[in-house]
């Protein structure tokens, strides 16, 4: 079975660009840069909420895509998005360090706000919220648990793994599995 590529129409290959920066080719880094920057800003952008902040966290990413290019298998996944993943959990880490930098003066509204995010949301009917609901009720708790943590709180799977004191791979297969659960139950 061939190994995943990402390349481009224009014949852009992103996992030997990152076996480039594994290498040291300064180059390479400098072309994934320039073809992929102004999306992975949007990225880290919707993540941070603030145009200066995203720009940041867009440096240390790249910078981070370079330290650890050698980490990168082409066995697991494609170049480009290995690169996205590094810039969505650079941004979720500026936004958890914001967000535990809120002065005291802020902690009703952050309660306001986590209650808010396990609200229904409005956009959906409310027969599908309350299906959501149910189904999510029926999860098992360990596999809900990492569920809510994941896609309402924002956690990485490492950051639920060190608090519910589990392996990865574990917390991994928790959530692939409740949600193949949760889309059973809904469809």
């Amino acid at each position: 079975m061939p190994s995943p590529t990402s390349t481009s129409p224009d014949g852009f290959d992103y996992e030997s660009a990152l076996e480039a920066c594994a290498r040291g080719e300064r180059y390479a880094l400098r072309a994934l840069y320039e073809r992929e920057s102004r999306w992975l800003l949007g990225v880290a952008q919707r993540i941070v909420r603030d145009r200066d902040t995203a720009h940041d966290v867009l440096q240390e990413a790249f910078l981070q895509v370079w330290q650890r290019a050698s980490t990168y298998q082409r066995a697991l996944g494609s170049g480009r998005g290995w690169i996205y993943t590094v810039v969505r959990h650079r941004a979720l880490d500026e936004a958890r360090r914001v967000q535990r930098e809120m002065p005291a003066g802020d902690d009703l509204e952050a309660v306001a706000d986590a209650h808010a995010a396990l609200e229904p949301a409005p956009d959906l009917p409310h027969a599908d919220a309350a299906a959501l609901d149910r189904c999510l009720s029926a999860l098992e708790e360990r596999k809900r648990d990492c569920i809510v943590r994941a896609f309402v709180e924002g956690y990485t799977h490492e950051q639920i793994a060190r608090e519910i004191a589990t392996p990865v791979g574990t917390v991994k297969s928790w959530i692939r599995r409740g949600l193949l659960s949760l889309k059973e139950c809904l469809s």
